[in-house]
């Protein structure tokens, strides 16, 4: 008997039976994820399925950093989150919806906001981080910290009824690369001004989870090279190749500390931190 299965008990053997005779996953990929901690940035749309899916797949450290609260507004594609969570910080919402889930998975709180300050040492103490972050600045402070540690990062957005998702990791193209610099103010406005449809985030959530799932796995081809874009009134999805910029700051090693300045406006790196 495997070592996997002697630490199973019946239920765990039957909670992870399809994973467990799919091959590809198997026993080894089940131990991987169980092994595996991953941290998810932001708790709302995009963090809802991704919490969920992890969970329930058996990622054994799962954890979230938000510092929001639930709100009325949030419940139409929020969906880990509840009537009776309202008020409550998204994080404890998100711990105790992942407790009845799934007992397997260690889960850990971050109710904070993601700063230059604590990025760096928040993001290197997982394997795995996925932003699901609602704004520019929080967005290339993720790509900035994870490119520094070294973490490999699923991103996610969504706008009304389109999202993209791609994988950046080491020695591959990073978020700046794709985005040297935010949109000008309103050119891109967030869900509380424009609207977006309820289960976009779902579909966007669940394909970044996918790519959590094929990294620990070593399974299949991730968006390490492509940026893939979902048109939800289509339907269609679309790749766009994307590649390492040879003047991006972080990728080439001009960046070697995080700055506040460089998340501000366009959120271009700026000359104080290329310099230091």
């Amino acid at each position: 008997m495997s070592e996997l299965r002697r630490g199973l008990d019946a239920e765990g053997l039957e909670r992870y039976s399809r994973h467990l005779f799919l091959e590809g996953v198997g026993e080894s990929g089940q131990a991987a994820l169980r092994d595996a901690s991953v941290l998810v940035v932001g708790a709302g749309g995009l963090g809802a399925p991704v919490v969920q899916y992890l969970a329930a797949a058996g990622v054994g450290t799962l954890a979230v950093a938000d510092h929001d609260a639930v709100e009325r507004s949030n419940l139409q594609r929020q969906v880990i989150h509840g009537e009776s969570d309202i008020g409550r910080p998204k994080v404890e919402s998100a711990r105790e919806f992942v407790a009845e889930l799934n007992p397997d998975v260690a889960f850990e709180a971050h109710e904070t906001q993601l700063a230059p300050e604590n990025a760096r040492s928040l993001v290197s103490n997982y394997d795995f981080v996925v932003d699901a972050a609602d704004n520019f600045p929080t967005r290339y402070l993720i790509n900035d910290a994870c490119e520094l540690e070294g973490v490999p990062r699923s991103f996610g957005a969504v706008h009304r009824f389109e999202g993209q998702v791609a994988t950046f990791v080491p020695d591959g193209p990073c978020y700046r690369c794709v985005f040297p610099e935010a949109p000008p103010p309103g050119a891109a406005p967030d869900c509380a001004t424009a609207g977006v449809l309820g289960v976009l985030p779902g579909t966007v959530g669940c394909l970044q989870a996918t790519e959590a799932m094929k990294w620990i796995l070593e399974a299949g081809e991730l968006l390490t090279e492509e940026l893939l874009v979902y048109d939800a009134l289509g339907p269609a999805f679309e790749r766009v190749s994307i590649e390492r910029n040879p003047d991006c700051p972080v990728c080439h090693g001009e960046m070697e500390t995080l700055d506040a300045s460089d998340y501000e406006g366009d959120c271009r790196v700026s000359r104080a931190t290329r310099q230091s």
